[in-house]
């Protein structure tokens, strides 16, 4: 058990790393954010990224997303990319990625699997191959080797370790990987928003090769990226019958920035923004959320906020309550209950959700 340097309780719900409980990060920022800010750094360091979004007043402006960072010639952003800098081997553009990829049998256990047209032969025939899941078909699953947000419990925190090594794929080399078996493409990592020039890029090559057939394009995301560059996303997604999973990690700012080291500011109107856009194709759901269930941070509180939120949107969002695995910074918190699960299920539901489901049930105590 940790003990929460604020209130003093004693806890298996709080982390060591952050060493704050959620309770004092939401009602005592001012002494609970100092505190848990240090745990960013010291992750950071740990991978030699910058403790904050560079802010050099001779840097070279990258707007991709909400850390708005100013880049010194030939150095890195806040998720870990060099941009700019003439030739520098390394840089990242429209033409050229750090990624790995794979291919995922149909039907898949992604967050959406549950609503999506791979899973379950939703917008058939316009978007889907049967009406059913679409067995002996499959997903090119794209993971992207780096990330604008820093989550102390980060479950593919592995990546980190790829950013600063991993060679640079050019653009064609992973739309030669789309065969006449590939349903759907799906960007994740990480997170696809460092690079939403290069999904972009590869997701229209990769239709006008599928000319002709389904070829779904869909992305799983911490919703952090500039606003015109959702609308390409989403352009692409309602055209294909994709979807865009948005990744709601907290509804409290300060709980947010704790756990993530970013704001949840852009990612809340970026949603909000994505489901005006519900109507123009609602079959298969265009917009999913997701939430990850923290012990002792992320709870039935913060889930009914989110719920409420998500209901002003569209109350009829799909939205999936995963269960938290101990991972990187936080692999001293417990698994969480079946009871807690069940208590952030009944919040989302008080708050009008009419489709909401628990995710990773195997994980549940």
């Amino acid at each position: 058990m940790t003990t929460c340097r604020i209130c003093g309780i004693s806890s298996r719900s709080v982390a060591e790393a952050l060493s704050v409980c959620g309770s004092c990060i939401r009602d005592n920022p001012e002494k609970a954010m100092p505190i848990a800010m240090d745990a960013h750094r010291q992750s950071r360091a740990e991978f030699s990224l910058p403790e904050s979004p560079p802010d050099d007043p001779s840097g070279i402006p990258c707007e991709l997303c909400v850390n708005q960072c100013r880049i010194p010639e030939g150095e890195i952003g806040f998720c870990g990319l060099k941009r700019h800098g003439g030739e520098i081997p390394d840089k990242i553009t429209a033409d050229a990625g750090k990624l790995s990829w794979y291919h995922d049998p149909l039907p898949t256990n992604c967050v959406g699997d549950w609503v999506c047209a791979g899973g379950t032969g939703a917008g058939f025939p316009d978007y889907s191959y049967c009406q059913g899941p679409e067995w002996g078909y499959k997903n090119l699953a794209v993971f992207f080797h780096a990330c604008s947000f820093n989550c102390l419990y980060c479950q593919n925190w592995q990546f980190r370790k790829e950013t600063a090594v991993s060679k640079i794929i050019p653009v064609q080399k992973l739309v030669s990987q789309v065969d006449s078996k590939t349903s759907c493409i799906c960007y994740f990592g990480g997170d696809p928003t460092p690079q939403l020039p290069f999904s972009i890029k590869a997701s229209r090559l990769a239709l006008e090769k599928s000319r002709g057939r389904i070829l779904r394009i869909c992305w799983e995301t911490n919703g952090s990226m500039n606003a015109q560059l959702l609308d390409q996303v989403m352009d692409l997604a309602i055209q294909t019958g994709g979807c865009i999973k948005f990744d709601l990690k907290a509804w409290n700012e300060d709980l947010h920035l704790a756990l993530t080291g970013v704001t949840n500011r852009q990612t809340l109107s970026n949603f909000k923004r994505a489901g005006q856009r519900i109507k123009e194709r609602p079959d298969p759901p265009l917009l999913i959320a997701g939430t990850l269930l923290v012990p002792g941070y992320i709870d039935s509180a913060e889930i009914q906020n989110l719920a409420r939120f998500i209901a002003t949107v569209d109350p009829d969002i799909p939205y999936s309550l995963l269960a938290f695995h101990p991972q990187f910074y936080m692999t001293d918190l417990p698994l969480p209950s079946r009871q807690y699960a069940l208590d952030c299920l009944a919040a989302a539901k008080q708050e009008g959700l009419s489709n909401v489901r628990i995710g990773n049930l195997h994980l549940l105590m």
